[in-house]
Parts: structure tokens; sequence; C-alpha cells
């Protein structure tokens, strides 16, 4: 399980068959070993043997080629990067799992006064667990979405989170990986099944 609070960056070296190794600070990847999982762009991994210095290898399925935007990666694209969090750990952003349920689109991010307005595309099908001021994770990122419709919604960037995860490298047209809400997820098939009944 994750927060969705980006404290580290990578960049893609290679992907080899099912092995994707990135480049990361020494620090990050002396704290993993095989087995570990990590979040990668929001989407949770598997850490592949031992790392070496600066250097993490992470286990990469169809079907997490098929779902998600890992498919796209060139080397030197710059990835988000969290370890999982421990039950002693502050939970700063929400609860994310690393499963991600679909890709959208960057229509726009571009800078408003001190922050960064960012429009994402979505598909229609997933419009009922979105919701104004809940939580969305975009690439591995937790933020608050506004001005939610059927197809689209916006999130704002501060100044912290734009220069410390991989937005700053993206553009309109860009494909994100994205995460709802669990507890959202959880609400509908409840109601689902209460339907049902």
């Amino acid at each position: 399980m994750f927060t969705g609070i980006i404290r580290h960056t990578g960049k893609m070296l290679a992907r080899s068959g099912s092995v994707l190794e990135i480049s990361t600070e020494v620090a990050l990847a002396a704290t993993l070993a095989g087995g570990d999982s990590l979040a990668v762009n929001g989407v949770c991994l598997t850490v592949v043997g031992d790392t070496q210095a600066g250097r993490i290898r992470v286990d990469l399925s169809q079907e997490t080629l098929h779902r998600t935007s890992l498919r796209n990666l060139r080397p030197a694209d710059v990835l988000n990067l969290e370890p999982a969090m421990r039950l002693t750990d502050r939970l700063d952003g929400h609860l994310v799992l690393g499963h991600v349920d679909a890709t959208g689109r960057i229509r726009a991010l571009h800078r408003v006064a001190d922050a960064w307005r960012l429009i994402v595309q979505y598909p229609s099908e997933f419009s009922t667990l979105i919701t104004d001021k809940g939580s969305i994770t975009v690439d591995g990122i937790s933020l608050t979405p506004y001005a939610v419709t059927p197809s689209q919604f916006e999130c704002s960037i501060i100044p912290t989170t734009y220069s410390s995860t991989n937005l700053a490298t993206l553009s309109p047209g860009s494909t994100v990986n994205l995460e709802f809400d669990v507890v959202a997820k959880y609400v509908k098939e409840h109601l689902q099944d209460v339907h049902r009944s």
C-alpha cells in the first residue's frame, strides 16, 4: 500500500523482456531488496533480485503493460517512485493500492500564478468513482480533483509537487496512469450488491 506522496524519482534505463531497469538515488535503492513493492508511476511492481548502487530492477507482467502507460516508456523518461508504506508511517496523501484502473490523457498543463493547472481526460465508465474534492492518483501522485465532468477533471498542482515529480516532463497528449479512490470503489460495489438483492 502507498500514500501517493512522491519523494523519489528515477529514470528508465532499459527494458529487457519483462524486466524494467531504473536508475535512482543510491539512498532509495539501498532501502530496497528483492520481493519488495515499489510504485512506479503509480503501478505496484515487485523488485527483482538485489539492488545495485542507484539501480533497481522490477518485474512487468503483460497485464501491467496492457493496462498502464508503462508500455510507452522510453529510455531517460522520468518516473515517480514510492516504496510501500509501513503501518507506522504517517499517511500524508490517501490510501493508494498501486492498482491502476485506467489511463488518462493530459489535456492541459499550464502555469497559473504560483501553481499549475492540470486537466486530465479519463474514460467515462469511471465517472461514478470520482468526485469534486475527493482523491485520485495520477501517475502515482495523490491529487484532489475539482471541476469534475463525466470525461475530465482538473487539479491544482503546487510548486513542490510539480518540481519533485514527473509532471514537469509531461505535456498535453501525455498518457498517465489513474487510480480512483479505493473507498469509492467499495461503496459502488456495495451499492450494486444492494440493488441486485
